[in-house]
């Protein structure tokens, strides 16, 4: 089945599959591996040391010859030198959260890199494409790491009636009927994140793998609302620590708390004092393949759905 949008047509992708960017989750094997399954691998940068991130570029260079992307976390420190390698090494695309990527819109799409910014609101995603975004990823508040307010089924439909470019719903949506129903409100393509943490290709821990696919579905928990940042993991002592902290208004200890559990996480396995970032849609991840065979199941089911309620599959 194929779904040809603006968006596959923006990306020269075959499906309008985005992988999420996920830091110490998304790398180049990753990312290759969805680009070469037709959607759109992304490298979450984070807060990657520069010379890695362009060993990670290049090991995906070497790995697909398809578009590819990198994700960019602009409250990084070294933000500045991240795009500046990001310029030199020609990448196709570039998806950016935490912040307003507006300083480095002329120079990106001066490059002719595909900038896609992720907005949880309407306000947001209005600003983002009067300064040039070439399509908005709409990410509700079921989504894993750091959410906005709204959930997915109410942010997409706001989004596409605001704005021309063409929206990407993202949060919450881990199979074809979640492709489907993006459609249905209008977005032009989707951004699936938990999904592909248990691809065959993702090199996260084997056990943070084995945690999601365990998930039911109130296992996840929202995280440092006290810090203006708040961030959805699963549920495990350091969440509990983190809401407790929440409670008693410490944002600055949480701060402290949290500085480098991610990686202890994802890397390490630490299922315990690691900070599981994953989606209410862990409950729905039930088995590990390679990323092409998602890509394929979720559009085949997509395809069964929208055949089923009367539409035509191709738009």
């Amino acid at each position: 089945m194929t779904l040809t949008t603006r968006l596959t047509k923006l990306l020269d992708i075959e499906y309008p599959i985005i992988q999420g960017g996920m830091a110490w989750t998304a790398t180049a094997e990753l990312a290759a591996a969805v680009s070469n399954g037709g959607g759109l691998g992304i490298i979450g940068a984070g807060h990657m040391p520069t010379d890695l991130l362009r060993e990670q570029i290049r090991k995906a260079k070497a790995l697909t010859d398809r578009p590819f992307g990198v994700n960019l976390m602009l409250l990084t420190p070294h933000i500045d030198d991240i795009v500046a390698m990001v310029l030199e090494e020609g990448i196709h695309v570039v998806t950016t959260g935490a912040g307003n990527p507006g300083k480095y819109m002329e120079d990106l799409k001066g490059k002719g890199i595909k900038v896609l910014p992720i907005a949880p609101s309407v306000a947001l995603a209005k600003r983002l494409e009067s300064i040039g975004a070439d399509a908005i990823i709409g990410e509700g508040m079921e989504a894993g790491g750091h959410i906005g307010e709204l959930t997915t089924m109410v942010l997409t439909p706001q989004l596409v009636d605001a704005v021309d470019v063409p929206v990407v719903a993202a949060g919450g949506i881990a199979d074809g009927r979640g492709v489907a129903a993006a459609f249905a409100l209008g977005a032009e393509g989707v951004q699936v994140g938990t999904r592909f943490m248990c691809a065959e290709e993702c090199t996260i821990h084997p056990d943070v793998k084995a945690r999601i696919i365990k998930a039911k579905d109130r296992d996840t928990v929202v995280t440092g609302y006290s810090t203006g940042h708040p961030v959805r993991v699963i549920k495990n002592k350091l969440a509990r620590m983190i809401v407790e902290l929440d409670r008693e208004n410490r944002p600055e200890d949480i701060e402290e708390l949290g500085s480098g559990k991610l990686a202890v996480a994802m890397r390490e396995g630490d299922l315990d004092m690691g900070s599981l970032m994953a989606g209410q849609s862990a409950a729905m991840v039930c088995t590990i393949q390679p990323a092409s065979q998602i890509i394929d199941e979720m559009m085949r089911e997509a395809a069964n759905v929208i055949g089923s309620l009367g539409g035509s599959p191709d738009a």
